[in-house]
């Protein structure tokens, strides 16, 4: 990771801070010693949209428990 002192840094904010953007992270130092890391902000994820189609179809009462029979018949081979 390279270092650069305040007065570089300073002088360079825009480049360095697109870099880091980019991935580059980089240290910040005064007089030699390091005082800041800059790293890149982690990419949001987007929020989840529970309940986004409700209302919009409706789920049978016996949804759990259609094709049981069926499906259990399949898994165990015996499916026609």
């Amino acid at each position: 990771m390279k270092s650069v002192n305040i007065h570089a840094a300073k002088t360079n904010l825009s480049k360095l801070v697109e870099q880091a953007a980019l991935g580059e992270a980089f240290i910040i130092a005064k007089a030699g010693k390091p005082m800041v890391r800059v790293l890149p902000m982690e990419a949001q994820a987007k929020p989840s949209r529970l309940g986004g189609l409700e209302g919009v179809f409706k789920i049978p009462e016996d949804f759990d428990t259609m094709y049981q029979e069926e499906i259990i018949r399949m898994f165990e081979g015996e499916a026609e």
